[in-house]
């Protein structure tokens, strides 16, 4: 496995690349993985999201345990909405309460797909190939705009907020998904661990039938859908989603003006 992240730099600028014993080498990007022979001294980093999609594609009632929790019936084809790139932050950043709703934000650790070439009309085994590599998501929701208009569900506005989907803190290529479980703590306290084999839909049966739909490009990251234990965080809660082989994405609820001072380390991400 490799484990690759992306770093602003001292001057400002944006570096992505493989980290290997606490160092960068640096490659040219995540669509054109070439190296391009810096080593940077990951110290001297600023960590920020691993990829810059320009969608997310946020998939819902994709595990069977939450199906069956739910009473609904397993999907035949993939459900989704679109979040937007704008909504994306990286570990350790504040997610900002937007200004004006009061109501309840709503947390689900996800597993993350990130693509890595364009992908069109893609057979199972062409969808497996386009994938990069594996990451963390916690897709937030203002809840309660839902449903506020009776005539048309809010799903897009609802999770498309800025600060709204949280990725993080590596892009993992070569993970076995298959063997791993998602813990979510809330404060500390486990809220969410659930195993990833229980996916309606496998992820190269994700890429494949979505792109039937929409041609997914490189950097692009599908959201697999949450399970059961899905919550609610408070003002000042901390929300940390982990994977054994991917590593922990954290981030904290703050107001607007609260978050202008928000400050959380960077988490520590897992060992290549």
């Amino acid at each position: 496995m490799d484990t690759w992240m992306r770093f602003m730099s001292s001057d400002g600028g944006v570096v992505f690349g493989r980290v290997e014993g606490g160092y960068l080498h640096e490659y040219a990007s995540l669509d054109h993985p070439v190296p391009t022979g810096a080593v940077l001294p990951m110290r001297t980093l600023t960590p920020l999201a691993p990829c810059a999609p320009g969608k997310i594609v946020a998939l819902w009632n994709n595990y069977h345990a939450l199906a069956a929790k739910l009473d609904k019936p397993v999907p035949s084809h993939p459900l989704f909405l679109l979040k937007p790139a704008a909504s994306v932050i990286g570990t350790g950043e504040a997610i900002r309460r937007p200004p004006g709703y009061a109501g309840k934000i709503v947390y689900e650790g996800e597993l993350g797909i990130v693509i890595g070439r364009r992908c069109r009309n893609a057979s199972v085994d062409e969808a497996a190939a386009a994938i990069f590599g594996y990451t963390l998501v916690n897709d937030v929701t203002a809840a309660d705009l839902l449903n506020e208009n009776p005539h048309f569900p809010q799903w897009t506005r609802a999770k498309g907020f800025d600060t709204f989907c949280c990725l993080g803190p590596a892009i993992v290529s070569g993970f076995d998904w298959r063997q791993a479980r998602l813990v979510t703590l809330l404060d500390g306290v486990e809220r969410q661990n659930y195993p990833l084999d229980d996916m309606v839909f496998s992820p190269q049966q994700q890429v494949s039938l979505l792109s039937q739909d929409l041609t997914l490009e490189a950097g692009d990251v599908i959201a697999c859908g949450t399970s059961v234990g899905v919550g609610s965080i408070k003002d000042g809660a901390t929300v940390s989603v982990s994977i054994d082989g991917i590593g922990t994405l954290s981030n904290t609820l703050v107001t607007t003006a609260a978050a202008d001072l928000h400050h959380l380390a960077p988490q520590t991400v897992a060992a290549t």
